[in-house]
C-alpha cells in the first residue's frame, strides 16, 4: 500500500515494525539521525550500548537466541571498525543479524572524508550481503531484502549502509513485506535411504547443532532419538538441542570435550549430521572421522557446506526444523540392540559433568577460592530453563561441562573463539527472556574486555548474573605457552580491578569470594539481587593461578 511521504530513515524503521523486529542495539551517531529520529515514538525499544563491539555482540546473541535477524546500528568508520568483531562471530557461527551503519554523504565519497571507509571492502568477505542504499525510494526493499539474506540457507550477517543524506529525502514508495524462508525438505527418497542406513547399523550417531533449529524441532529429534535410543554428540556450544539429562545425551564435541564422545563419534558406523557439520573444532582439527568410506549423512540447508571435511555420503538440503517433522514419529525397531553403546556414551557425559567431592580439592594458596566451589553452590539454585552465556577461554569450562542446558535455547556462546562476548549476551537474552534467569560465565580479561555493558543492563533493567573467574591472567594462552615455551611466561598476565565494586558503581550488586566458605552466600545474596531487585549482580571469584581448569 502506498504510504504517506516521510523521509527514508523512517521508513527503514516502519520496515523493521513490519519484519517483527522488537529491539535495535545502538550506539549513535550523527551520520544516521534520521533513522534514530524514525524510531523516536515507536514501539521499538532502541538499547543504548557503551561500545560497538558491544552492540553487535548483542545483536549477534539475539540471532541465536531467536532465530531471528538481531540488529544493531553504529555510525561510519570508527563505530563500524569496532562492530566487526560480532560480524567475524555471525559469519563463523552462521547467525541471522543485521548491521545498519552510517555513511558519509554521496557527494563525499571518494574524498578522504571524515570517518569514510568503503563498505564492500572492509566487510566482502565477512558478510552474505553489502547493501547501501543510494535511493530513498528503496529503503524498505533493502531492509527486506537484508533480513532474507541474513535469515534464508545458512544464516549469517548482512550489512546495510546508509549514506547521511539519503537516508533524509522523502520516501514515497511501498513497504515490502518479509520474504519467505525456504526449510527445503527431506524427499521420500532421502528418507528411505537414511533410515536404512541407520537401520543396518551397529553403531549409529546423530550429531546436531548449527542454527536453524526451533524448540519445537529440538524436541521433535529428542523424541526421535529416544525411542530409536540412538546416541546424540552435539557441536561445541551447542550443547542445548538435547536436554543435558536426557539418556541419549553423550556430551559435546570440540574444545574441552570428552573422551568417550570424541571416541564414539569417530567410531560410529553411521553419523547423521543435523544442522552441524564435520568442521575444525568438532573433529579435533580435521582428525576425527576422516576417513574416506565413513558414512556420514548430512542434514543442511547450506547448499555449499562451507566448512565441512571428510566423506559425504549424501546431502540432504533442509534445516534442522525440516528434518525433525521427517523423523519426529519413525520408529527403527532398533533400540535394544544399540542399547550398551547408547548407555556407553550417556554414562561417560553424565560423569565428565559431575563436580568431584570437594573433600578431593586441591589445596590453594591463601585468599583464594575453588571456582569449583562457586559453580556447586550455583547448580544447586539454578531453574530448570536457566540460560547462560560465555565469551572465550578457560574459564568457559566450568560453564560447558557443568552447567545443565535442559531447554532449548538455553546457551548462548561464540563458536569462532571470540571474547568479550559473554555479558553483552547476557544482556541480549535478559531483554528478550525476562522472565528466566541468565548467567553470565566471564574471565577476568574476558570481562574486561565488554564489562562496560554492565552500565547498559542497568540502565535498562536487566538483572543479569555474572560470575568472574579472576586468576590474573590469559589462562589459555598462558597454557599454550607453558606448552612451547615452558618456563617463559610473557605477555599473559594481567592486574586486575575490584570486579565487585566496579559492578555497584554501575549500579547492580556485587560480592567478593576469596576463600570457599563464603561462597553460598556469594550465590544467594547475588541471586536474591537478581530476582528480588531486578537488578545486576556480579560474584568475584579469587582463584589460584595455578589451578585453572576443572
Amino acid at each position: 500500500m502506498t504510504q504517506k511521504p516521510r523521509h527514508a530513515g523512517q521508513a527503514i524503521v516502519d520496515s523493521l515494525t513490519l519484519h517483527g523486529v522488537k529491539r535495535v542495539f545502538a550506539v549513535p551517531g550523527e551520520s544516521y539521525l534520521a533513522v534514530l529520529d524514525g524510531l523516536h515514538g515507536t514501539d521499538i525499544d532502541t538499547v543504548v550500548v557503551r561500545q560497538e563491539g558491544g552492540a553487535a555482540y548483542m545483536a549477534e546473541a539475539h540471532g541465536k537466541l531467536t532465530g531471528d535477524p538481531g540488529v544493531a546500528m553504529v555510525t561510519r568508520g570508527p563505530g563500524a571498525a569496532n562492530a566487526y568483531v560480532g560480524i567475524h562471530t555471525a559469519w563463523q557461527d552462521a547467525t541471522p543479524m543485521v548491521l545498519f551503519v552510517g555513511l558519509v554523504p554521496i557527494a563525499d565519497r571518494m574524498r578522504e572524508s571524515f570517518q569514510e571507509f568503503d563498505p564492500n571492502a572492509w566487510f566482502g568477505s565477512q558478510a552474505k550481503r553489502v547493501f547501501v542504499l543510494d535511493q530513498a525510494e528503496r529503503a524498505s526493499e533493502v531492509v527486506a531484502e537484508a533480513f532474507f539474506a541474513a535469515k534464508s540457507g545458512r544464516p549469517g550477517p548482512v550489512i546495510v549502509g546508509l549514506p547521511e543524506d539519503v537516508i533524509t529525502h522523502e520516501f514515497a514508495g511501498t513497504l515490502v513485506a518479509p520474504i519467505p524462508v525456504a526449510e527445503g525438505a527431506v524427499s521420500a527418497r532421502e528418507l528411505e535411504a537414511i533410515t536404512a542406513a541407520l537401520a543396518g547399523a551397529e553403531k549409529p550417531l546423530l550429531f546436531v547443532g548449527g542454527q536453524r533449529w526451533t524448540p519445537e524441532a529440538a524436541a521433535a529429534l529428542t523424541r526421535f532419538a529416544e525411542a530409536n535410543g540412538i546416541p546424540v554428540a552435539q557441536d561445541w556450544h551447542a550443547s542445548d538441542r538435547v536436554p543435558f539429562r536426557s539418556p541419549v545425551n553423550i556430551g559435546t564435541l570440540g574444545y574441552g570435550r570428552g573422551d568417550t564422545a570424541a571416541a564414539m563419534f569417530d567410531q560410529a558406523d553411521v553419523v547423521v549430521a543435523v544442522g552441524a557439520l564435520p568442521t575444525d573444532v568438532p573433529t579435533d582439527g580435521f582428525t576425527l572421522r576422516q576417513h574416506p568410506d565413513a558414512v556420514n549423512w548430512l542434514v543442511s540447508i547450506d547448499s555449499a557446506l562451507r566448512g565441512r571435511s571428510g566423506a559425504v555420503t549424501g546431502h540432504v538440503l533442509a534445516s534442522p526444523v525440516a528434518f525433525a517433522e521427517a523423523v519426529d514419529g519413525l520408529a527403527l525397531g532398533r533400540a535394544a540392540v544399540w542399547d550398551s553403546w547408547r548407555a556407553r556414551g550417556h554414562e561417560a557425559h553424565v560423569a565428565f559433568a559431575t563436580i568431584g567431592n570437594e573433600a578431593g580439592l586441591p589445596a590453594t594458596a591463601d585468599g583464594t577460592a575453588h571456582m569449583s566451589v562457586v559453580v556447586s553452590e550455583l547448580l544447586e539454585r539454578l531453574p530448570e530453563d536457566a540460560l547462560y552465556t560465555i565469551g572465550a577461554g578457560n574459564h568457559i569450562m566450568w560453564a560447558q561441562q557443568f552447567i545443565p542446558t535442559n531447554v532449548y535455547p538455553s546457551q548462548l556462546a561464540t563458536r569462532n573463539g571470540s571474547m568479550g562476548y559473554s555479558i553483552p549476551a547476557a544482556v541480549a537474552a535478559g531483554l528478550e527472556s525476562p522472565e528466566r534467569l541468565v548467567v553470565a560465565v566471564c574471565g577476568d580479561g574476558e570481562f574486561l574486555m565488554n564489562g562496560q555493558e554492565l552500565a547498559t543492563a542497568a540502565q535498562h533493567g536487566v538483572p543479569v548474573l555474572a560470575i568472574v573467574l579472576d586468576n590474573r591472567q590469559f589462562a589459555t594462552i598462558r597454557d599454550h605457552q607453558e606448552r612451547h615455551f615452558p618456563g617463559r611466561v610473557s605477555g599473559t598476565q594481567l592486574t586486575n580491578p575490584d570486579f565487585a565494586a566496579l559492578a555497584r558503581a554501575f549500579g547492580g550488586h556485587g560480592e567478593t569470594v576469596t576463600a570457599d566458605g563464603q561462597a553460598a552466600g556469594a550465590v544467594e545474596r547475588s541471586l536474591k539481587a537478581v530476582a528480588e531487585q531486578r537488578k545486576p549482580a556480579l560474584i568475584h571469584v579469587i582463584a589460584d593461578q595455578s589451578i585453572n581448569l576443572p
